[in-house]
């Protein structure tokens, strides 16, 4: 673990309604030429707490003509593979110290999550990735420890636990059997894809996640997803600021 101060924070956020808020409230600026002009991506940056900050959003999709949020592991791994070899090739002072997945979530009722709660990871998984061949059962499930933040935790009095993720926001049986395989507390569909990028370039990292829906309750995912996002995002903006505060000037090991 390495035990540089922290300085540089990437923040990496799918979809724009989740970010805008908290873009909003730090007065972070847009960067036009961060990534290359044939993605969608989009970056801001500012500081905060005497820390450097760029977000980054996957933008919306172009390649189906439909202009939705570009959600799932592809952009998620792209844009963040992006955006760190970015800042790491601009040199040791912009190197990237910590990267922060922040978003919504679905939460497991028999876990403890309810709508509103926020959880930090402890590590993160695929639930879809399914390769019954021996050799590639692991890489399958893609399993990645997060930093380890039980202080922050407690800081901010967030839940922790594993988030596991897949490309398809509601889920069969098949895909509940391998989330209880995964221990998973929560449940999204880029985090485990932000990891590897993350490991590729042996970045620090860990989710910030607020729960919108209960992927075992009741309702339909869909509904409550959109029925909670605001409310979600509202959150996001509050427990971010509070997290860039509390690990700011740390070591990893402080965290």
């Amino acid at each position: 673990m390495t035990t540089n101060k922290i300085n540089n924070i990437v923040i990496a956020i799918a979809m724009e309604a989740e970010a805008a808020p908290f873009i909003q409230h730090l007065s972070l600026q847009p960067v036009t030429d961060f990534f290359p002009s044939t993605t969608p991506f989009l970056a801001y940056q500012g500081t905060h707490h005497q820390c450097n900050l760029t977000v980054i959003t996957n933008g919306k999709d172009m390649v189906h003509g439909t202009g939705v949020d570009n959600v799932g592991t592809i952009p998620a791994a792209l844009s963040t593979y992006l955006a760190l070899s970015q800042l790491n090739n601009d040199g040791a002072e912009s190197s990237v110290d910590l990267l922060i997945n922040a978003g919504t979530c679905g939460g497991f009722k028999k876990m403890g999550a309810q709508v509103g709660d926020v959880y930090l990871t402890t590590s993160v998984a695929h639930h879809d990735r399914r390769i019954p061949i021996p050799s590639f059962t692991d890489y399958g499930i893609g399993k990645i420890e997060s930093a380890q933040v039980i202080n922050l935790a407690s800081s901010i009095n967030a839940k922790m636990g594993v988030c596991t993720t897949g490309n398809s926001l509601d889920a069969h049986d098949l895909d509940h059997f391998h989330m209880d395989k995964n221990q998973a507390s929560v449940k999204d569909m880029e985090a485990a894809a932000i990891a590897w990028s993350c490991a590729l370039h042996q970045t620090p990292h860990f989710g910030l996640k607020v729960v919108t829906d209960i992927v075992d309750g009741d309702k339909p995912t869909q509904e409550e997803f959109l029925e909670n996002l605001h409310t979600a995002a509202v959150s996001l903006q509050e427990a971010l600021p509070k997290t860039i505060e509390y690990i700011c000037g740390k070591g990893h090991d402080e965290l």
